[in-house]
């Protein structure tokens, strides 16, 4: 791969492409931006990125860039995608930042460029609110509180006053609301231009301002739904894309395996159910051939939910199948499915909605009957035949299935999305930068570039421009037991408990498993500080609160990683409890595993070391996130000084002082900060 150290950029800006030495220039501190952006500083990093993008977007080439926190990565990439009049998608890590990058960060630079391009937000169609969907569940009883009942009423009045649909609009309305799949559409039960509603929808609107956008603004989910060809997103809207933007690029390999895969879950079939009976009632007899069939479905769905109850929470088809009272189950399941397809099948033409619930009934049953096609060999089609040559890793996909208190999902996952992420960016003939603070191992892209099926690119790190030495400690307790005793969380607790003391609360705990979590919230119960446990509260109420306590002590695990940005002395301490690899139950990791094995590879080496490093770097992140913050890293796990792979961790991590003294952590929040 072809790298593009950073000495090079800085020194050659003026001998880059005309994009970059404008992109450079535009960063610079007597620049448009410095003077419209009170608190704007030239920071040589940030422009050394710039330029990087620049290139990228004037040559139509690939950018591999690792920005640690601090650099400005947004406006770095902002500012080359907006002067340089290119058609552009910029796709982020989750709704949240995209909300962000469009709300404050995009017209902030586009302004004070002034740069006359049009900018659009895109999201999913789950985001949007449903008119047919709405009006439809008018009529029925779902309701299961007077708690809906009135939510319900609210989202009926904000339906008449909004211009834009986008159900983030209605704070009141929790992420997990059961009323969003009322009032929303999915794939499978959008009507299309058969909706009576088609004129007005909300959807159909979001994607026409996208379409004639210069700047659009997506998330991953939508991005991966649109290149696995779900039809979810923006199909119009890619082939004119002149250059794409992976913001927190690390998440992309992950997420794309569950695009490029398929499911089928008990909530959609429930849902299909319902809706076809809810489709009957303006065609006349219809109700008595679809009802009881439906009725079957989802007492399926129910029967079979019940068989899987003694199941671990995630495992493969085969263990799935193994289970005396789930093969029946899934036999009676696709049953029910064909038994609705047939009784829809003579209504299809009566109405619009029938035919969508025939459609999806055929879909889910095609689904189900995938997922058992390779279901019942050993190792769910991820495990070659005895004595025969392994396949490639990117034939290869592993089934399998996993349990909610009330639902499932039985999956279907590629091992390797690298060969259709490839196919995709090649036929875009478009620029394609990837950043995140989080891209590099041992400072070595190989990792993330293999998973991304990147061949050839340009690469940039950006170390983080803060004063480690001044800012920081990392603290690596002594005398802690191998982490797989059973005394280990007793321990690291009594190791961090001084910590705490220390800098009077003020701290992240993450943890590598809930049961960890749920430890360590009783036995911190009684302590000093107002303690925040992930679960208890909405993640954004959470937060708000740790925010605004000043003192307190905030617990989560690994989905919590990414999702903590607190500035300022209310985050002084994280605290890592353990080394994050991958939890072992993860069958597609498992199977990803087993399947560099059979190839040759190493898979702790080339897959497990470096996954885990990316996350500790996301986790350590946290810590300082401005010039002016200050704070104490906490790595508990032992195996950081005693096992070689340590070396590996430290070296990945910003250049922190580390100490292994209590004393000197006690010292780090005794003195004041330096002026």
């Amino acid at each position: 791969m072809t790298s593009v150290p950073p000495s090079r950029i800085a020194t050659n800006h003026a001998g880059s492409s005309r994009l970059g030495r404008a992109s450079f220039s535009a960063l610079a501190a007597e620049s448009a931006l410095a003077q419209a952006l009170p608190g704007f500083h030239p920071r040589p990093a940030q422009q050394r990125l710039a330029v990087a993008v620049a290139d990228a977007f004037e040559g139509r080439q690939l950018l591999l860039a690792e920005a640690g926190t601090g650099t400005g990565k947004t406006f770095a990439y902002l500012v080359p995608a907006l002067l340089s009049g290119m058609k552009t998608i910029i796709s982020t890590g989750t709704r949240a930042l995209q909300d962000q990058l469009y709300q404050r960060d995009l017209p902030r630079v586009r302004d004070a460029l002034g740069v006359g391009l049009k900018s659009a937000l895109l999201k999913g169609r789950a985001n949007y609110l449903c008119h047919y969907r709405m009006e439809q569940a008018k009529g029925e009883s779902r309701f299961q509180s007077r708690e809906q009942v009135s939510q319900f009423q609210r989202i009926v009045a904000w339906s008449g006053r909004t211009h834009s649909g986008d159900l983030a609009e209605m704070d009141s309305l929790p992420e997990d609301s059961p009323l969003l799949p009322m009032v929303t559409s999915t794939t499978d039960n959008c009507l299309g231009t058969d909706c009576p509603f088609w004129g007005d929808c909300f959807v159909v609107q979001a994607r026409q301002r996208a379409q004639a956008a210069d700047v659009v603004v997506v998330n991953h989910h939508l991005l991966l739904a649109d290149l696995a060809l779900k039809q979810e997103g923006f199909g119009e809207i890619l082939p004119g894309a002149q250059a794409f933007v992976i913001d927190e690029a690390h998440q992309l390999p992950e997420l794309a395996a569950q695009f490029f895969g398929e499911g089928i879950g008990a909530r959609p079939l429930v849902e299909l159910a319902r809706d076809a009976i809810g489709e009957c009632k303006d065609v006349p007899g219809a109700l008595a051939a679809v009802q009881a069939p439906a009725q079957a479905l989802e007492a399926a769905t129910r029967a079979l939910r019940a068989a899987m109850d003694n199941l671990p929470v995630r495992g493969t088809a085969w263990r799935a199948l193994d289970e005396v009272d789930v093969e029946p189950a899934l036999g009676m399941l696709l049953d029910a499915l064909v038994h609705l397809q047939a009784a829809l099948d003579p209504l299809r033409q009566a109405a619009p909605g029938l035919d969508a619930c025939h459609v999806r009934a055929h879909d889910h049953a095609l689904r189900l009957r995938r997922w058992l096609g390779d279901g019942g060999e050993r190792g769910s089609g991820s495990v070659p035949v005895p004595g025969t040559e392994p396949e490639p890793l990117s034939r290869l996909s592993v089934h399998w299935y996993e349990l909610t208190p009330r639902g499932f999902r039985l999956q279907r996952t590629p091992l390797d999305v690298s060969a259709p992420l490839r196919t995709h960016r090649e036929q875009s003939n478009a620029a394609w930068v990837f950043t995140s603070a989080t891209l590099a191992v041992e400072g070595r892209f190989h990792h993330m570039a293999q998973r991304l099926g990147i061949e050839q690119a340009q690469e940039l790190i950006e170390p983080s421009p803060f004063d480690w030495d001044r800012q920081t400690l990392c603290y690596l307790p002594t005398h802690l037991p191998e982490p797989a005793m059973r005394d280990y969380g007793q321990a690291m607790l009594a190791a961090v408990r001084p910590v705490l003391q220390a800098s009077a609360g003020r701290a992240f705990l993450l943890f590598a498993s809930h049961r960890a979590l749920r430890e360590a919230a009783e036995a911190l119960k009684d302590a000093p500080w107002p303690l925040f446990v992930q679960g208890s509260e909405p993640r954004h109420v959470l937060l708000q609160r740790f925010r605004e306590s000043g003192n307190g002590v905030l617990l989560g695990t690994a989905s919590f990683r990414e999702g903590v940005d607190v500035a300022g002395d209310a985050l002084s301490v994280v605290v890592i409890d353990k080394l994050p690899f991958a939890a072992p139950d993860d069958p597609v990791f498992e199977a990803r595993l087993d399947a560099i094995r059979r190839a040759g590879g190493n898979p702790f080496r080339d897959e497990q070391l470096p996954q885990a490093v990316i996350a500790l770097k996301q986790g350590a992140g946290r810590l300082i996130r401005t010039e002016t913050d200050r704070g104490v890293l906490v790595l508990c796990d032992p195996r950081l000084t005693q096992k070689s792979y340590g070396r590996v961790f430290l070296e990945s991590l910003p250049p922190l002082p580390i100490t292994r003294a209590l004393a000197d952590i006690q010292a780090f929040f005794a003195t004041p900060p330096q002026a």
